[in-house]
């Protein structure tokens, strides 16, 4: 991972980065805010900063949330200062790091952030042909499509490839076309200079350039505006970028992965997919089993997720019961390996005795059961219309929207906050659910987070 370093403390940060480089972190040092800003927009990057709590924290989180720079702040000081790591925390930062730097918490910090995202977990042979071709293909330099279900672990096998390619030591960088609003997508794969639109604050070098020399992920590129896919085709042919506002174009050296949870030839035939950038991103195809057609990989995946929520949590990682594994071998798995790790996270907070027992392991399917049960507006919405013409329905005299709000927004609360399992199940577009979500927002409701 990549740690840049803010302010000086007296020479204890030296000693915090020597620990960093140590557990494999890429340190970057500088000491002033102007600089660490400096150095998120030029491309250098950063997966997490570490900064002097005596420096204007809340300032650089405000800036760097302001220009999408989505990056964790780490604050240090010398001892426990506890007024100053109070103020930290309501200051936007996720930790407070007290100096002499320990080398345990240290570490601990940094797996926290990097939460070990390339590491591929499996056990069933269809899942191993995939990690076969994908270490093949690795030390090309093709471009690759990872296609499959979402929660598949498309973005896993993305940095996989990544850690077996010849550009391993260089930046891997991953950019969801689907979370970016189509407004500002274009800026951030391809750049900006000062002053190219309202808020242009300094040039700032988009994911292509802060790519360069290793590899660039587009996770769900086919959510990707049809304008914007022209220009990718343009990048990808001509190995160059156009920064918004620019005027001379820029030379770049990635290799590019994208991923899609779509039927792409479908997205090609409906028009909403250009057939050119297709082929081109199409050098090599990965298809990714969903996680009920590699049953193998469902309890052993378990356990790995047992041991690291319990390690967050800090209690003990229990076994599972014979028949808590045979729940979960048996159950569907709509949300593939990303609802299976919600509902380990669940079961590590909800056993009890010395094994997770069945009653502990409670899937999205049971959420919603419950919230049925418990909810008289969800209850309403998914009962039968039978008595659509009785006064006392409570469907009667409400507008389509507000239904349609309740709909999504109880479904999202009952998600957990997760956006792809309420977005799968509400059978709509995640790009559509955001959409929707950022309304609801702007009209003052809360929106659930995961």
């Amino acid at each position: 991972m990549r740690l840049l370093i803010v302010g000086h403390l007296d020479g204890h940060f030296t000693q915090a980065a020597a620990i960093a480089v140590r557990k494999g972190a890429k340190v970057a040092h500088v000491d002033t805010m102007e600089k660490a800003l400096h150095a998120l927009r030029s491309g250098q990057g950063a997966d997490m900063v570490m900064m002097d709590v005596m420096l204007p924290i809340g300032s650089l989180i405000e800036q760097i949330q302001a220009e999408r720079i989505f990056v964790p702040v780490v604050a240090c000081g010398i001892g426990n200062d506890t007024q100053a790591a109070v103020r930290a925390i309501k200051d936007g930062a996720k930790e407070y790091i007290p100096l002499p730097p320990d080398v345990d918490l240290i570490a601990a910090v940094l797996e926290a952030v990097s939460q070990d995202n390339h590491k591929v977990i499996y056990r069933d042979p269809a899942m191993g042909r995939i990690i076969k071709l994908a270490e093949q293909i690795a030390p090309s330099q093709a471009s690759v499509l990872i296609t499959g279900e979402s929660g598949t672990g498309k973005e896993v096998i993305a940095q996989f490839i990544h850690s077996k390619s010849k550009r391993a030591d260089q930046n891997f960088i991953s950019v969801n076309c689907a979370a970016i609003p189509e407004n500002l997508l274009e800026s951030e794969l391809f750049g900006h200079e000062k002053g190219a639109f309202t808020g242009a604050v300094a040039r700032r070098v988009g994911k292509f350039e802060e790519a360069n020399g290793g590899t660039l992920l587009l996770d769900e590129v086919t959510e990707m505006d049809p304008r914007l896919q022209a220009k990718l085709l343009r990048a990808i042919q001509e190995r160059e970028i156009d920064r918004l506002g620019g005027s001379q174009p820029v030379k770049i050296d990635i290799r590019l992965i994208a991923t899609s949870n779509r039927d792409m030839m479908e997205a090609v035939k409906d028009g909403t997919f250009r057939e050119d950038l297709y082929f081109r991103l199409n050098v090599f195809n990965l298809q990714i089993p969903p996680l009920r057609k590699r049953p193998q990989d469902i309890g052993v995946l378990a356990d790995y997720f047992i041991k690291k929520y319990a390690a967050a949590n800090g209690v003990l990682p229990l076994p599972l019961s014979d028949k808590a594994l045979a729940k979960l071998e048996h159950y569907s798995w709509r949300g593939n390996v990303r609802e299976l790790e919600n509902t380990m996270h669940r079961a590590v907070l909800l056993a009890e005795g010395t094994r997770i027992e069945d009653n502990a392991i409670m899937m999205t399917s049971d959420l919603l059961k419950l919230a049925e049960e418990s909810n008289d507006d969800l209850e309403a919405m998914v009962t039968s219309l039978d008595t659509v013409a009785g006064s006392d329905n409570p469907l009667i005299g409400r507008t389509v929207a507000d239904v349609e709000r309740d709909l999504i927004l109880n479904t999202l609360n009952h998600c957990l906050g997760n956006r792809t399992h309420a977005a799968n199940i509400l059978g709509i577009s995640i790009r559509t659910l955001r959409n929707k979500l950022k309304q609801y927002e702007d009209e003052g409701m809360k929106v659930a987070r995961g």
